[in-house]
Order: structure tokens, then sequence, then C-alpha cells
């Protein structure tokens, strides 16, 4: 039970005592006691005034004396104005930690019965996977997992960019200065190989545009006419026609970069429940479309293009058909979204998209609750900010991006080097020492993006990322690390303990108080967390509670205790919290490893 519910519980008891009334226990204030003053949990005692008929203090003072009396977990009470200050007794603690210590699920949320789905990553498939896209993918893979720590049914998915004009661009520079270059006979990755293409196709047209512009044309239109954009275009509508030639082409292309992407994926630790094709989805919502013209939502235009205006909502007209009568990015977001909705009996969907697209949310949620789905307001945006470098931002079609695959091996050979250096192989054999650079690299990764708020835009500095103090993946991992260490020392010397080993008779010192009241926030935090959309919460918790735990190591014996009762309980303690922390760090799609 949490400490908030035990008092209020009590409290009732003692109002009934006291002056004879009866109160609902949700109806009472209770929250952690501020800083300043003594105590663990304050009742507020404002609103009780009207059945005590006293002043504020004695009101206070009355119900701290009836609680320390007859409740042998509270130990002593100060009255303040209208606040009750209450501190435990270590019968409470003791009793609170037994809990703890026997919940194998602890933190676990109960059912909500909500069908949440997930959609992260969303790549286009012209260039492979790079720094920003790592952001998108951790912050939606642990939203996922944090969702279904609160209860819920996840299910993740990504809606891969596979047709546009920006894939045409690259098999056209394929085409053109390709040479019939695959991944097999280059050796590369298919993601970098087209991605190649891309940065190829932007340095022709940038060339054609100079050439445009050489002879008189001016710069504007040149861009507009560059005969190789001209040309993509073409392709773009071979493809929508259903040409051979073109589809061949880009099946393959696609097939390139699909395999580089799942390699990434993998080494990320991501999956996905269910993956969209934009090449099988750009068609849906063209009934919604049709229905919106029925309803008078939509008005078609003289040129036969349809609009939905929303000026009168403070935005725009938005266009959702073409005059030729192709649609648009929104309306296949509408249809999507419907299709989802009905298809996986959705409760909520959770959008990860960079902040760059605010306005195409807002308008997507206010037209789908024009066309009358209530569910519109289940919608959400999680708008993260971009992931900036210390030398400035990343363009991909200029070749310049920090791409995810090299990201993922600089972060294992930094991990290499700064655990060698620090000396914490402890004589692993080589197999061991790779598995734990590559977790040290890929948490520290993780951790440094997820442990920022997701609307906040940030700077990664590898190098800062991987310390083995500080508020850090590793740091984390070695705090793990070094609590196995002292279990297996304890099993060596033939301790055994388990939960029921938590003896409500011992005193608990102040520091393990305190670690009881940091452990007893884990299940209030994933709550937060889930509420926000925030695994942010969950990094800084995990750290929190790794620092708690280097202090009280740093001060209290554990295997020379004398008392086998303390032991234990000490033992049980600290493995409590290597739970706790693996429960928490596994929200984050972080590995903590046994040895370091």
């Amino acid at each position: 039970m949490k400490p908030e519910n035990f008092i209020q519980n009590k409290a009732v008891l003692a109002i009934k005592a006291l002056y004879d009334a009866d109160v609902k226990p949700e109806d009472l204030q209770v929250s952690v006691t501020r800083k300043e003053f003594e105590g663990d949990y304050t009742l507020v005692t404002f609103p009780l005034l009207r059945i005590s008929h006293s002043a504020p203090e004695n009101t206070g003072n009355a119900i701290g004396a009836w609680l320390k009396d007859n409740v042998p977990e509270i130990a002593a009470f100060n009255s303040v104005k209208g606040f009750l200050n209450i501190s435990f007794s270590s019968v409470y603690w003791d009793n609170l930690f037994a809990e703890i210590a026997a919940d194998e699920d602890y933190g676990q949320l109960p059912p909500t019965g909500k069908n949440i789905m997930v959609e992260f990553s969303s790549p286009n498939t012209n260039k492979p996977l790079h720094l920003g896209h790592i952001r998108n993918n951790l912050l939606g893979d642990s939203v996922s997992r944090l969702l279904k720590a609160n209860g819920n049914n996840v299910i993740k998915v990504t809606l891969v960019n596979d047709r546009g004009v920006h894939i045409c661009k690259s098999m056209l520079a394929w085409q053109r200065v390709g040479n019939g270059e695959t991944p097999e006979s280059t050796g590369k990755k298919g993601d970098h190989l087209v991605g190649d293409c891309y940065v190829a196709f932007n340095n022709i047209y940038q060339d054609e545009v100079k050439e445009l512009v050489a002879g008189g044309m001016d710069e504007e239109q040149a861009k507009k006419n560059a005969p190789c954009l001209k040309e993509a275009q073409d392709m773009l509508l071979k493809w929508e026609q259903g040409d051979k030639e073109v589809r061949d082409l880009w099946a393959k292309m696609n097939s390139w970069v699909f395999k580089g992407f799942d390699e990434t994926y993998k080494a990320l630790g991501i999956s996905f429940d269910k993956v969209y094709y934009e090449s099988q989805t750009y068609i849906l919502g063209k009934e919604l479309v049709q229905e919106g013209l029925k309803k008078g939502v939509f008005v078609t235009d003289p040129d036969g293009s349809v609009w939905c205006d929303l000026t009168a909502d403070g935005l725009d007209r938005k266009l959702l058909l073409r005059s030729d009568g192709t649609s648009v990015y929104m309306t296949q977001d509408l249809g999507t979204a419907e299709r989802r909705f009905t298809e996986n009996k959705l409760d909520e969907h959770v959008y990860v998209v960079g902040n760059e697209q605010d306005y195409h949310f807002q308008v997507l949620k206010l037209i789908l609750k024009k066309l009358g789905f209530d569910w519109s307001d289940n919608i959400y945006h999680l708008s993260y900010g971009m992931v900036e470098l210390p030398n400035g931002k990343m363009k991909s079609r200029e070749g310049t991006v920090v791409d995810a695959d090299d990201l993922i091996e600089s972060m294992y050979q930094e991990a290499k080097n700064k655990t060698i250096d620090a000396g914490k192989l402890a004589d692993m054999d080589p197999e061991e020492q790779d598995k734990l650079f590559h977790m040290i690299g890929l948490g520290a990764l993780k951790y440094f993006i997820i442990k920022v708020d997701p609307k906040k835009t940030m700077l990664f500095n590898p190098e800062e990322s991987i310390d083995f103090n500080g508020n850090t993946g590793p740091f984390i991992q070695y705090t793990h690390a070094r609590i196995k260490s002292i279990l297996r020392k304890a099993s060596e010397q033939g301790i055994s303990f388990d939960a029921s080993d938590v003896n409500t008779s011992i005193e608990p010192s102040a520091k393990e108080v305190r670690l009881i009241k940091v452990l007893n926030l884990y299940p209030a935090k994933v709550e937060e967390a889930g509420a926000a959309l925030s695994p942010a919460v969950i990094a800084n918790y995990a750290y929190d509670l790794s620092k708690e735990f280097n202090q009280y190591y740093h001060d209290t014996p554990i295997l020379k205790e004398a008392d086998e009762k303390v032991l234990k309980f000490r033992l049980v303690l600290i493995s409590t919290l290597a739970s706790v922390l693996r429960k928490a760090m596994d929200i984050l799609g972080i590995e903590l490893p046994e040895r370091m």
C-alpha cells in the first residue's frame, strides 16, 4: 500500500475516534513532506476544521497524538499551521520493504484493457538511418515499453515511406552513375548504397541548375526545370501507372534498403509488431474524402482539387486531393488512422514524430474530428526535438549525416577503449568482453538520448555519454554489476537469503530508510512517465536509485556485517534494488551486465 493511502486510512480512524465524524480516505490530502520540515508525509488539516471546530495546529496535534498512540507504524509528528507532518517508524519501513521485496511484478501496473498503437521510425527508403532516426527509434521503443508497464496492450508499428519522388531520385542516380553496383558486388549495406545514390542525384541536380543559370535562366526556374528532376518526376508517374521496368528497379533497390534497415534495427534492439508500407497505404483516405464532400466538410475548387477550409479554426485551407485526383500525405494519414482504429480496436494511437510536423498532426486530428470520429481525441503526437551535434545540424542530401551504423560502431569502440583504460574487464574471456563492449556502448547511446525530455532539442556528444561516473548509462550499468558482485561473493561464502529474510524487528539505518523510500517511488514514476509519455522520468529515476546505492555502499558494510539477520536484510535490500534497476532500464531498452 502506498504511504499516502496508509496515512489516509489511519487518519480516517483518528477522525472517527476524535470527532465521531466519517470522512472518505480519498478526500484527505496527503503528500511528501517538504524538505525544510521534519517528517515523511504531510496531511493537510485545513479541510478538517469544520469537523474539529478547532484551530489548525490544535487539530493537527490531536490527530497526530492519536496516530502516534494507536498506530505502531507512526513514530512522531509535528503540526505547523494547517499541515500535520508525520514520521514513520522502522516498523512501517520494514513492512513496506517486505511488500516490495516479495512482489515479483513490482512496478508493473494493473491491466487497463486498452489497446494502444505506437508508430515510430517511419524511414524513407532513399537513405540509411541516421542519428535523428536513432532518437525517434529509441523514444518509440521505450515509450512502447513504458505503456506496457502501465498495463496497456501495445502494438508497435512503423510506416515505411517507400514511394515518392525522393525514392525515384535514388533510382535515377543508380541508373546514371551506379554502374550496376549491388550490395553484393560492393560489400556495402544496401541502405548505404542507395543513400550514396541519393547524394549522387543531388550532385547531378546542382550541376544541372548551375548549367541552366549559366545559360541565362533565373535560378528559381532552373531549380524547377533541371532535367534530372523532371526525369525523376516522370519516373514517379510511371511507377503510379505500374510501369514494369520502373517497378522492378524500385522493388530491387527497396529490398536492399529493407535488409540494411533490419540489420540496424537488430543492432539497436528494435522490433515491430507490424510494418506498413506507403506504397500500399497511399491510396487510403480517398473514400473519406468523398464522405467529407457529402457531409459538406470538404469543398471542391474549380480546378477539381478538394480542400478542407480550417480558417475558422485559426488554421489554413488544407489540400486533400490534387486537381488530377491524386492524394497527398494528409489524405493517406486520414485513411491509415481510420483503418488502424477499426482493425485493431484501438483506444489510443501515439505517433512519435519530430516537432517539425506539429502542424500536420494538429490538422489531422481536427479533420478527423470534423468527419465525426470521436477517437480523434485519442491521437497523440509525441513531438520530439531534433538531435544536434557539436558541429551543427545534419543534411542527408549533402551526405553530412551521422550514420546510425557508424555511430553504433563508434560507441562500441569508445566503450572498449574506456573500459580497458578503467580496468573493468574482471578476467573476462574475449567473447564476454565483446558482449560487454556492445552492452556499454549501446547503453551509453540509449541512455544519453532518452534521459533528455523528448520535447527538448538535444546536443549529442558521444564522449560524454560513456562515463562511469555521473548521469550516464555506464554508471548505472556499473552500479548493477557492483551489486551482482556482492551477491556472488555472498553465495560463494555460503550465505543464502530470500525475501522472507526481511525481519521487521530490525532497525533500518537512515540510509536504508532512504533506499526504501526511493524504491517505493518506482510504481509512481512508471505511472508519471506513462502519463507524460516521457521515458526520461524513468532514466533519471534509475540514476537517483544508483546514486543512493553507491552512497549506501560507501558507508555501510554488507558482507562484513556480523549480525546474520542484519546481513540478510541488507542482501535482500540490494538484491531488490538490482531488480528494480533492471526493470527500469528494461523500459529504456538497456541491458545491465552481471560483471563489469
